[in-house]
């Protein structure tokens, strides 16, 4: 080996985030709308100090490194300090989607041995169901103060996470270990089968903060008011609480109120700069702001990611509000971040018209991420802008397998007939045009995507063939103007059988949540099949592209 560097060896930990935001920006405000109702100013500095206290409280309820510490909660500080206290103290930070269904987020949490469940307060009922089927969890923690814990409850021991923190001297020094440990895991929404844990190091989160801050990215700075939409237990909310760090920007969470008033007004009211967050959010601000003709005094950009941006949104925010929009593209396996859309010095001379129809596209990568489009064979296509394929991807934020799976995750990739080695496939089809602007086409697996929330045709299906009068079902995604995408029921009856749409989406209820339930049903004499058995589900989206769904 040659000369070897001769530089100090720190390892990347999420912890110094937190130290260098308390440290260089500390008077730097984090504000939050509260479960409770009122608004909670503090700063960077009193933050890191209170995520110190609570990795003394973990440790001191016999918590040890590796150990996962699970939240059911909404954007805000409670939040953002878990997020540090937990993975700061070596333990690993396991954020679960409320909206899921019950019996879903029991069994992400016993996946995961969550082994402490920290939860917002209008969470408690939810909690109090699922208790009985969590055995690992040894702390229930409600994250408010002794005045809002409840009178009486079903958990068991349940902890104040208040007394928790302030029971604490926070004389705690942030300990040193392995980067490569894990900070964090997020599952993912379990298209087929289960949900699948996605492990995050402490060097692949610090490593996508750092990118995801950089002006071809989020483009994020100390002169940001920074309010994240998307939720935290959405990826980490986007990396935002990390990045956020990183530049030293204020903070806005909005809690669990994202309706467009309460959004606008908490926008105007901390004069935020940025956020980002999924199309049907902004479909409700836009609206709010349209009907009321109302303009943003100091929102200039925003990311929208985990659907599509409709170009109608795109030209809206843009042409009528004057808000850069950048489309993004990632998902969970990849932290999430793996594209976004910025134009290029050579770009921003073009016709407005061209430059909005790349910025309709998914975009370029960032630093940190490459990728690719194959075909079955595994042999790369060319970058034309037409020749699409299987997206796969490779980089320093991008899993190698799944919690609990010792195969890997990975495909073989060729290029010029030579092997590129192992990348990633996403499931998702695209092109990549010359200059490196991806566009998602369609996707292998045929996922509903609504509102930012994925639904599984499958789950949909399955529960539809528990029907004694259903022969057979298929569910597809249908084109909605709020929602992005909503499910479309495909059923065929069984010879002699009646049955309505009202008693099919009625046979959903309490099988699967609310909001997962299709739109509509459609009766039909029989579903198309390819020759080896499968639904031809690209054949039934075609028919059924122009179906108006009820109240759409």
């Amino acid at each position: 080996m040659g000369l070897m560097g001769q530089m100090m060896s720190m390892p990347l930990l999420i912890s110094s985030l937190i130290q260098h935001a308390a440290r260089h920006s500390g008077d730097t405000e984090i504000v939050s709308k509260r479960v409770e109702g009122d608004l909670h100013r503090y700063n960077w500095r009193e933050c890191e100090r209170r995520s110190r206290k609570l990795a003394q409280a973990l440790v001191r309820l016999g918590l040890k490194a590796g150990d996962r510490v699970g939240t059911l909660a909404w954007n805000g500080y409670r939040h953002l300090e878990i997020y540090y206290g937990s993975s700061g103290s070596a333990l690993v930070c396991h954020t679960i989607n409320p909206r899921l269904f019950p019996e879903q987020i029991a069994w992400i949490a016993n996946d995961a041995q969550d082994l402490a469940l920290c939860f917002d307060l209008n969470f408690l009922p939810l909690v109090e169901k699922l208790a009985p089927q969590l055995p690992h969890v040894r702390h229930f923690v409600l994250m408010t103060d002794r005045a809002h814990m409840p009178a009486q409850t079903t958990l068991p021991g349940l902890l104040c996470y208040e007394e928790l923190v302030e029971a604490e001297d926070g004389r705690y020094t942030w300990p040193v270990f392995d980067e490569n440990a894990a900070s964090s895991i997020c599952y993912t929404s379990g298209t087929t089968g289960h949900p699948k844990g996605a492990v995050y190091s402490h060097r692949s989160s610090v490593l996508h903060a750092f990118a995801s801050a950089l002006p071809d990215g989020m483009d994020c700075s100390s002169k940001d008011v920074i309010l994240p939409v998307v939720p935290m237990f959405h990826v980490n909310a986007w990396g935002l609480p990390y990045s956020s760090a990183i530049v030293g920007a204020k903070l806005v969470f909005p809690g669990p109120h994202l309706d467009g008033k309460s959004l606008y007004e908490l926008f105007e009211a901390e004069q935020v700069t940025f956020s980002a967050g999924v199309p049907t959010v902004w479909l409700g601000l836009l609206n709010y702001v349209g009907a009321n003709q109302l303009k943003f005094s100091s929102f200039t950009r925003t990311v929208i990611g985990g659907s599509a941006c409709p170009p109608a949104m795109l030209r809206t925010l843009m042409d009528d509000y004057g808000v850069e929009v950048i489309h993004a593209w990632g998902m969970t396996e990849l932290s999430p971040l793996g594209t976004l859309s910025k134009l290029t010095a050579r770009q921003l001379k073009l016709p407005q018209e061209e430059q909005r129809r790349i910025l309709e596209k998914q975009g370029k990568v960032i630093y940190g991420i490459d990728m690719a489009v194959i075909d079955d064979a595994g042999d790369a296509q060319p970058w034309d802008g037409t020749s699409s394929g299987n997206l796969v991807v490779r980089g320093h934020w991008v899993i190698n397998s799944y919690f609990g799976q010792t195969q890997s995750a990975l495909v073989p990739v060729k290029e010029q007939g030579s092997d590129a080695g192992l990348w990633f496939p996403t499931g998702d089809v695209a092109t990549i045009d010359a200059d490196g602007f991806m566009q998602i086409t369609d996707r292998s697996k045929d996922v509903i995507k609504s509102g930012g929330e994925w639904i599984s045709s499958i789950d949909l299906e399955n529960i539809a063939m528990a029907h004694p009068a259903v022969g057979e079902a298929a569910a597809i995604a249908c084109r909605h103007p709020k929602w992005d995408e909503r499910p479309l029921l495909v059923v065929v009856r069984k010879p002699g059988a009646s049955l309505s749409r009202e008693e099919m989406l009625a046979f959903y209820e309490g099988r699967i949540a609310k909001w997962q339930i299709p739109d509509d049903v459609v009766f039909v004499d029989e579903i198309p099949h390819t020759a080896t058995g499968k639904i031809q589900k690209l054949k039934l989206r075609q028919q059924f592209a122009e179906h108006r769904l009820p109240g759409a």
